[in-house]
């Protein structure tokens, strides 16, 4: 692993740090942030996956989430997209390739080589980090936002007694009914749709719910909301009567001043469910 840069940041360290993934085939990027209480203790770790386009960087400086995950002890990860680099396979679609993984692990080519977000998410670089930093992996939650909401909702639905808590910022809330999905898990997964479902987070919560809280929140401005379609996800966790919060927002778009507006709120929340 190789450390890229360290920046003080409300009296802990963002960090930036790269390593050969073994999941991904390439070299992957990811940022860090750890609180002061990581000099003297292991701490709670929050994930964030970021959506469409977007590398590790995105959150990490637009997202205003390091005061309040300093405030409460708790640490950031802040994985990137997709692999990237020479000889990863790219379209020429900001919607497909690199920037746009769906955090799936692709089985179709020229993807399947390097696509494999699942594997690199759920696996290999929570290993990573519990090897060399002071994090307690016993306590983990999950967020992101679009694309990445589409991915924190998957893996915490999917993954039992891993997180203690999963939010998401307009995810991409039904992709197998959506364009952004079908193609994308057309490309990734082949065209035997009975493999997309368990990336699907409409799907999953009608099939296995999450044991523990959501909160999603979706700017009611959002100019991609036919994609996203909240209102999926919304009547499937009202008809399995899921532990959760559904909020939409009035006047938000989907911006990163959407994300950073509420992000006091996400962070708060994980911290009661991790903190307890």
């Amino acid at each position: 692993m190789k450390t890229l840069s360290e920046n003080a940041c409300f009296g802990g360290v963002q960090g930036v740090y790269s390593h050969t993934s073994t999941a991904c085939a390439c070299e992957m990027t990811f940022g860090l942030f750890l609180p002061e209480a990581a000099k003297h203790m292991q701490v709670p770790v929050l994930w964030y996956l970021s959506g469409l386009t977007c590398t590790h960087e995105n959150a990490m400086t637009k997202a205003g989430a390091q005061a309040w995950a300093a405030e409460y002890g708790i640490a950031l990860v802040f994985p990137d997209t997709s692999p990237r680099g020479e000889g990863v396979a790219n379209d020429d679609a900001y919607d497909l390739g690199q920037g746009a993984g769906f955090y799936v692990n692709a089985t179709q080519d020229p993807w399947a080589p390097h696509f494999r977000m699942w594997d690199y998410i759920a696996d290999e670089l929570p290993a990573l980090l519990g090897e060399n930093f002071a994090l307690d992996m016993s306590r983990q939650a999950i967020t992101g936002h679009s694309m990445g909401g589409h991915g924190a909702l998957t893996l915490a639905m999917s993954l039992p007694d891993r997180f203690a808590s999963v939010s998401a910022f307009a995810p991409i809330a039904h992709p197998t009914n959506s364009d952004w999905g079908r193609k994308q898990l057309g490309a990734y997964l082949g065209a035997d749709e009975s493999a997309w479902a368990a990336h699907d987070s409409t799907l999953l919560m009608a099939e296995k719910g999450f044991d523990g809280p959501i909160l999603i929140d979706q700017g009611a401005s959002d100019q991609f909301l036919d994609l996203l379609q909240p209102e999926a996800l919304s009547a499937a966790m009202a008809a399995r009567r899921q532990e959760g919060t559904f909020r939409m927002q009035k006047g938000y778009d989907h911006s990163y001043f959407f994300v950073s507006t509420f992000m006091q709120d996400h962070i708060a929340f994980h911290a009661e469910a991790l903190l307890a």
